[in-house]
This record gives C-alpha cells, structure tokens and sequence, in this order.
C-alpha cells in the first residue's frame, strides 16, 4: 500500500526531480516552497509522509516538524539536510523524526528512509488493530461473565422459590390455613398428573380432588388427551403454563377460569410437583360482557342518531362522525369541517368548536351548510368538549340537529314582520321620491315646461316600478299564490322584459346584449315569470356596477327553445361570486350587496321557478362573473300543474 507524500523545500530543482521520483514510485505527491504553505497543504491533504528540508526561509524544517507532530502524532517525519546540518539532523531524530538524508539525495537511501516510514506506519496500524481486537475480545468475555452470574442469581432465585413452594406444599399436606384465604382454586400435583392436596375453596366449589387426575376438573367430555390440563402441558414441556379455560364445578355449571401451573423442581432439576392457581372469572367476564353491550348501545345511539355527529380535534379535522353525518357528507375523516359543510379555505368566523377549545365551554350556533349533493341544511349546532384523563380538552364533539323544515315553518310567522322592518326604510324613501316628482311635474304643468314634465314623468314611472316591484315581492314572499297559467309568444316576452332593463343598464353604464328567439311560445303565469327573470337580470347589472373599474363590463340575455323545453340564460363579467355565496344565494334574506339588498329577490325567483316545475343553475367564480341558467317546459304537463297547485294550496 503506498501513501500520500509532502515534500517541502525552498529549492525548485529539488522539488520537481525529488517529486517526480516519488510519482515514479507510485506515491502521491503534493509540494511546497515554504513552511508556510506546507502546514497549509497539509491541513488539506493530510499525507502520512512529510519529507522537509531542514533549512528554509521563513519556518525552518523543525519547526515544520515541531507543528506536524502535534497536530497528528503518527505522521511520519524524513529529514533532508546538507552535509554541514548532521546537527541539526541529529536534533531532528531527537524530536520523533523517522529519519534523514542528506543532500545530494541517493535514491537508496531514500527508499530505505521511506521503507522505515511504511514499517513504523504497518506497525501502528496492526497495533492499533491488536488493541481494538482486545478491546472487543474483553468486552465478550465481560458480557459473557455478567450472563453467568445472571442465570446464576435467576438459579438461585428459582431454588429459592422451589424451596418455598415444597414448603407451602407441606405445609397444605399438614392442614395450615396459608392457602385457606386465597379467593382463587388451589391445587397440587404429583410428577404423575395426580391432584395430591387442594385449597378449601377447591373442595367446596369443584369437589374433593385428592387423589383425581390432574385433568378432573376440565373434565368436559370422556375423551382424555395427554395435555388435556394445564399441569400436564407442565409436565410435557417443562415450562410454567398460564390460559384460560373452563372448569366444571360439582354442580355441573362450567367456569370460566384464568390458570397460572408452575413447576416445582427437586435438587436434580427434575419435576417433583406443579402447584396450579386458578382464578374465577365468571364476575370479570360478566363485567366484560356488560361493558361490550353498553358499548355497544351507545355506538348504537351515535350512529343512529338523528342528528349529524362529529368528534374534530384542535386542528378542526374530523376524527369521528355517525351514520347520518356520512350519508349526507360522505367519506370525511381527516377533513376539514370549515370545507366539508361550507366550502371556505378558512374557519368560519364564529366557530363553535374553536369557542369550546378556547373555554372548555359548550356552544350554540345557527348557520347553513351544504350535502354532499349539493342540498342546503338550516342546523343548529351544539358542541361539548371531550376531555382526557388529566383533564385537558383532547377534542369537541359537535352536534348539528337540522332545522329546515322548522325554519321554513317559523319564517313565514316571524320573518314577516322582520320584513317588513327591512323595507320599510325603502318604501319611505320611494315615497318622499314620489313627493318629489309630483311636485316637480305639479310646476312642470303650472309653469308650462314640457321638458321638465316629461323628465319628472319618467321619473315617476321608474319610482313606482321599484315600488310595484317591492311590493310584489313581500306579496309574493306573505302569501303564496295559485299560478296563472297562460300562453306567452316568447320574442314579445323578451323585448318587454328587455325595454326594462336596457334603461337602467345603460344607467350605469353596462352593455345590454339581448338574443331572442325568432318564434316560440312558454306556457307559464306572466307576472311571476318576468318578476323572476327581471330579479335576476338586475342582479347582473348590479353586480357590474359593484365591480367597477377601467373595464368595460356587460350583461347577456339570451332566450331559446326547441318546443319542448326553455332556456333562459343570463351572464355577466361582474364580480363573481365564491362557492359558499353560490350556494346560499336563493337563501331568504341572505344578500351579498349587504345593505343595499333585501335578500328576497333571488329567494323569490327561484321559487316561482319552482312553482313553474324548472329549475336555476349558476355558475359563477370570484372575479370572472356569473351565469344564471334557468331550464323550463314549453308546456307544463297536466299532472304535473296538479301537484304544484296542490303543493302551493
């Protein structure tokens, strides 16, 4: 094996000949021109060889050598020295250094001072590998030692505990009452599976057992097999044997029993005795049993609770849920419940469940959440906390008991008034409106200006049509009405519907594109049909308006049909809306205008769609706009307009 070599010497010719005979012999070679750069090249390269020239500019050889025998002892040391320096080499060998050669360098000389330098490095190597193996050869023998002395205290412990039990087994044979009190069955047996004494408790529950065979107790049918009883699984084995198994007790009746049958040994090491200990677990067992069913009856009442039940930890995941939860929210655990019932990337803002883990206290809330099919859930939410031993809330169990049909119930007795409130600030300022151009075209006539005539009569026609509208609307939301059927020739339709929106589009500065069918007719109630689409158009156009920039923004109506069905389709480049706006927009009294909306006009268009027996679909994402596509009959069926009319009373 060859090694890594430096050399260092401030003579250039010396180096490049030197270091080119060293490459000769296989060595890999580093060189340096001073002492300065070879302490730096050898912190690098960490050769196992230094050759070094003992007079040099600047750090001197032995200083070299000084430095390279303290910071790696082993490194191997090769003087090169004139003929006048033999002092200084001699000092140099008195400092650790391997050898020296003088200059001019005879290359027999220097393969000898480099052979000494393999020898001394093979010789540390194999010592080293001497010691290591010492090392672990007295580590082996001191684990082997602690081994023995172990099995032989654990011999010492089991003669001990032999010793003790012959002497129990005496003392049973003598009639002592040790084993009297043991609440357990207590039995001793013979190297031939024969029952030699027996506890009280023995005798009185499974019979006078002295002299039976060891089997006699499990005696469960005629058919005896050699390990048929725990002591005699003992015997065979030679090892303690603990199971559970059934005894039969005098009266017949089997017991459950937990066996623990240990040997007891002679100075031989032989099997002389198994003393067996059986404990009654009738009363453990029928405490299991009642835990499994109460177990089981709450599991039942969880799952089949009518109420949607989840456990959620501190990170709002689901780690539990029941039956019901599943069937209307699928597969969940691990999930959010912010996404899963609302569709939000954040926690809902009232949180019940993060109000409980912050005061360990119960909670109330009401809010809407959404079916995995899309159907919307009025709840009412209750949570409780789940504490751990030590006291500390490890999760919240929310309990969300749906309330649609109750609230339904309850809006159109309580919301009505709450309505009314709502508009009311509305309908006077429509009114002091009206005051305004009465009086405005009182002086028109008296003043004989047509202009301002016809300005305060336009004015006042849009003044009632937002009041008509109002109205209607709370009519329509107080008191649901019978449907007035009539044919309606649809390009008439959407040029009336359209000469009521294109003014107040252009108003505030929104395109109106219109594309009507060329023929066509819907069978539907007029009023409600346009009141319907109307609510939805100005939507649109509000939503533009609230969306307002540099852009130009525009709202699309659009109507066809292929004789059977309708579609009315209304698009904007407004602001859009998120997943849970979309899903709660037909909501009643829920607007995203805050307070310039009402929150009816939406919630009373889809249910005169409804009524109709078609359907609204939106389709709409934040920043990009929104789609409403209404889908209608033509011609409603007979038997369908019978239901909705007996649906609506």
């Amino acid at each position: 094996m060859l090694y890594t070599i430096l050399l260092v010497d401030d003579e250039e010719g010396i180096r490049k000949i030197l270091g080119l005979s060293l490459r000769d012999l296989g060595y890999t070679v580093y060189t340096a021109a001073s002492g300065e750069e070879g302490i730096e090249l050898f912190n690098k390269y960490e050769p196992e060889i230094v050759l070094t020239d003992i007079k040099m500019p600047g750090l001197s050889g032995l200083d070299l050598l000084d430095t390279f025998k303290f910071q790696a002892p082993d490194t191997e040391v090769i003087m090169i020295t004139g003929h006048g320096d033999m002092e200084l080499a001699i000092q140099s060998i008195k400092r650790n250094a391997t050898d020296f050669i003088t200059k001019p360098i005879n290359e027999d000389a220097l393969e000898i001072a480099l052979k000494r330098a393999h020898e001394r490095i093979d010789m540390r190597r194999q010592l080293n590998q001497y010691t290591c193996d010492l090392e672990r050869l007295v580590d082996e023998q001191a684990t082997q030692i602690v081994e023995q002395e172990r099995q032989l205290a654990a011999l010492q412990i089991a003669e001990g505990f032999a010793d003790g039990l012959r002497t129990i087994v005496s003392n049973i044979d003598g009639g002592s009452m040790m084993f009297n009190q043991l609440p357990c069955f207590v039995s001793v047996h013979n190297a031939n599976s024969e029952i030699i004494s027996s506890n009280p408790l023995f005798n009185e529950r499974i019979g006078p057992a002295t002299g039976k065979p060891s089997w006699w107790a499990y005696k469960e049918n005629d058919t005896h097999r050699p390990d048929s009883s725990p002591v005699e699984r003992v015997l065979l084995s030679g090892d303690a044997q603990s199971s559970q198994e059934f005894i039969t007790d005098k009266n017949g009746n089997k017991l459950p029993v937990q066996v623990n049958a240990v040997p007891i040994l002679d100075n031989d090491g032989t099997i002389e005795l198994v003393l067996e200990l059986a404990a009654d677990m009738t009363a453990v067992q029928n405490m299991q049993e009642e835990l499994r069913i109460t177990r089981h009856r709450y599991q039942q009442l969880f799952e089949e609770s009518p109420s949607y039940i989840s456990v959620q930890n501190k990170d709002l995941k689901i780690i539990a849920n029941n039956r019901r939860f599943r069937e209307d929210f699928g597969s969940s655990l691990g999930k959010s419940c912010y996404k899963l019932y609302a569709h939000r990337d954040t926690p809902c803002t009232k949180c019940p469940v993060m109000k409980t883990f912050e005061d360990g206290k119960p909670h109330q809330y009401e809010t809407v959440i959404t079916t995995k099919t899309g159907e919307q859930r009025n709840v009412l939410i209750w949570t409780a906390p789940i504490c751990d031993v030590e006291g500390n809330i490890a999760e919240v169990m929310e309990m969300s008991t749906d309330i649609t049909q109750l609230r339904a119930l309850q809006d159109r007795l309580s919301t009505l008034g709450l309505l009314l409130g709502s508009t009311a600030h509305g309908i006077k300022g429509l009114l002091t409106a009206l005051d305004g151009g009465i009086y405005r075209l009182g002086t028109g006539i008296k003043m004989d200006k047509p202009e301002r005539v016809l300005d305060s009569f336009n004015d006042l026609t849009l003044l009632i049509d937002r009041l008509r509208k109002m109205v209607l609307d709370i009519l329509h939301y107080a008191k649901e009405r019978s449907l007035n059927w009539e044919v309606i020739i649809l390009p008439n339709f959407v040029r009336e519907i359209e000469n009521i929106i294109r003014p107040k589009a252009d108003a505030r500065g929104v395109t109106f594109k219109c594309v009507a069918p060329e023929d066509g007719t819907i069978e539907a109630d007029y009023s409600g049909l346009s009141s319907a689409l109307v609510n939805i158009l100005e939507n649109a156009v509000d939503s533009c308006e609230a969306s307002r920039s540099t852009a130009e923004y525009c709202v699309e109506f659009s109507v066809c049909t292929d004789g059977k069905t309708v579609d009315f389709t209304i698009t904007d480049n407004g602001t859009g809306m998120t997943q849970e706006t979309r899903e709660k927009l037909f909501t009643l009294f829920f607007s995203s205008k805050g307070a310039a909306g009402t929150g009816i006009g939406l919630f009373v268009a889809n249910q005169t769609v409804q009524q109709h027996g078609g359907t609204i679909s939106v389709a709409s994402e934040p920043g990009t706009g929104s789609s409403f596509a209404v889908h209608m009959h033509a011609v409603l069926p007979d038997h369908l307009k019978k239901e909705i009319s007996e649906a609506t009373g």
